[in-house]
């Protein structure tokens, strides 16, 4: 059975990681997909390619999520070529780790940006498409992170957090409108980003986690389908985790 079948997702960051994977996973069940990155490139054009195979509309998009004009710009544009968003995955995100002593005022706002306010631009500017067809479903991409915080992630923690308050706040503007917000919170998912971490780091985050392996993307694009689809109608204003236990 197919989720999501019909249905039009727009998925921000998605060229790799966590954001390809929920892409393959929409597009499998049946959804035609808007994708965003930093640049439309080689990657864009192979994902394109991808996702068409299973029989669906996919079109990437060159936007800067952290930039107000370019999230109303991707949305007016998206709406031109496909008529209707209903589903909406703000996953783009960075890091720049330091510790505080050390991290830079260009460092903090960098990544507030990319990852708090992309979450705001892009919720704003398709809030007036969703509230037309009195129907959405938002996705945001916090991390556990934003939940128990992390020594040298101060930036990372508090944008994740806030995407977390965000959350809560607009399922409660939006909610009588049927239109719900949701957040996930991966916790150690491998993927390229976490790759780059020293093994010894890696191997000692796995230990802590009760089921004793890091998390797929796939793990966390099977909770964003759930999200997106019907079977999820009456949940909205939830941030949940997707963590193997690593936060109970």
């Amino acid at each position: 059975m197919k989720l999501i079948e019909g249905k039009t997702a727009l998925i921000t960051g998605a060229n790799r990681g966590i954001g390809k994977s929920i892409a393959l996973k929409f597009a499998e069940h049946g959804a035609n997909i808007a994708f965003s990155d930093i640049q439309y490139n080689e990657e864009s054009k192979l994902l394109e390619q991808e996702l068409s195979s299973y029989g669906i509309i996919a079109k990437g998009y060159a936007s800067d999520a952290s930039s107000f004009s370019d999230s109303e710009q991707l949305i007016t544009q998206i709406m031109e070529d496909f008529q209707t968003i209903d589903i909406l995955v703000n996953n783009a995100g960075i890091t720049r780790d330091n510790l505080l002593l050390r991290m830079t005022e260009q460092d903090w706002d960098r990544v507030i940006n990319v990852n708090l306010k992309s979450v705001f631009n892009l919720t704003k500017a398709i809030q007036r498409v969703m509230i037309k067809q009195r129907f959405g479903s938002i996705i945001n991409m916090s991390s556990i992170v934003g939940v128990e915080g992390n020594s040298g992630q101060s930036n990372y923690a508090a944008s994740k957090a806030g995407i977390i308050g965000f959350t809560k706040s607009i399922a409660q503007e939006l909610g009588s409108r049927n239109i719900r917000c949701n957040a996930v919170a991966p916790g150690y998912i491998d993927t390229e980003m976490t790759a780059k971490l020293p093994q010894e780091y890696r191997d000692k985050w796995v230990q802590d986690i009760p089921m004793k392996r890091a998390g797929t993307p796939d793990d966390v694009a099977n909770l964003a389908l759930f999200l997106a689809s019907d079977l999820s109608s009456y949940i909205t204003g939830q941030a949940i985790p997707v963590c193997g236990g690593l936060h109970t």
